[in-house]
């Protein structure tokens, strides 16, 4: 990376350390500044990222916002509402796919939000322990379920090897260093625990309808912008296999709620709702939905 003042040139593929790049979209902060931003895809790997992105210490305000959802501990709106039910009846599912690998065991999730899952898997009997860098979410979960959550520098102190499920639902888009948090997870994991991501899918047909008003871009609150290819290959980098992909059907809703809202469209949730249905059709022939969560094993 080259650092500017406030802006960083990505200087080599956050993926294969390939040094040349194409222009892939031209989009904006639709969601807070309405700030500019580009899209590269990497030549030779063909991984797609922001670049350039804001320094570490200037991306936080990009996340101030009371309307950014996953951190929202009090207040009520129509989209608010929806990405709560949305939530819990994604947590019943995560928690059933999480069963089909591990029954019980000791738990780690990464971007733990306000501690739903958490708090969930806890109650299932599950050792749990969150990371959640924003305070205000981190505090709401302890305060309000007396989970153990923690800021990121805990990472490096957490017992090597001692977690059977690693989870990152949305939040591998929004780590700064990808190959430190990669590294991170490959030492934390036992040699047969399971990693859960879960991403949104830039190849979906979702993404393909809005271009640059996709709101699962979320530039530049997400630096990267994942595929199942891509996704595959990251994985195999840090010697992780690809076990299985599942579908987030919701996701294309709630997605297509936001974007057809950056279109500017008067009564959003209906042309939203026909689109995710259309997005959920088409996206079943391949299986390249809106947002996907991988399964992969250590080895």
């Amino acid at each position: 990376m080259e650092q500017q003042t406030n802006i960083i040139q990505i200087k080599q593929c956050p993926v294969c350390r390939n040094t040349s790049f194409k222009p892939y979209l031209k989009t904006q902060d639709y969601f807070l500044t309405q700030e500019p931003f580009t899209i590269d895809q990497c030549e030779k790997c063909s991984f797609i990222f922001t670049n350039p992105i804001p320094s570490k210490s200037e991306l936080p305000k990009y996340y101030d916002s009371p309307d950014y959802l996953s951190h929202t501990v009090r207040g009520w709106s129509i989209t608010g509402s929806i990405y709560k039910a949305l939530r819990n009846l994604n947590i019943r599912n995560k928690y059933k796919i999480v069963q089909h690998y591990k029954k019980i065991g000791k738990f780690l999730d990464i971007g733990s939000g306000t501690g739903e899952l958490l708090n969930y898997f806890n109650q299932k009997g599950w050792e749990t322990v969150g990371i959640e860098p924003n305070e205000k979410a981190r505090n709401y979960a302890i305060d309000s379920y007396n989970i153990n959550v923690f800021d990121e520098s805990k990472l490096d102190d957490l017992q090597e090897d001692g977690f059977d499920v690693i989870s990152l639902w949305h939040v591998l888009e929004h780590v700064y260093d990808l190959d430190e948090r990669m590294k991170q997870i490959q030492k934390l994991g036992k040699k047969d625990s399971y990693v859960v991501i879960a991403v949104p899918n830039i190849e979906s047909p979702d993404a393909q309808k809005y271009k640059d008003k996709w709101a699962a871009l979320d530039i530049p609150r997400h630096l990267y912008h994942f595929s199942k290819g891509s996704i595959q290959t990251l994985l195999g980098r840090y010697n992780m296999e690809l076990v299985k992909m599942y579908p987030m059907r919701l996701d294309a809703f709630y997605v297509s709620l936001l974007s057809e809202k950056y279109l500017n469209k008067k009564i959003p949730a209906i042309p939203a709702f026909f689109s995710g249905i259309q997005s959920n059709l088409k996206a079943g022939k391949e299986n390249n939905y809106s947002s996907m969560i991988f399964v992969a094993k250590q080895i």
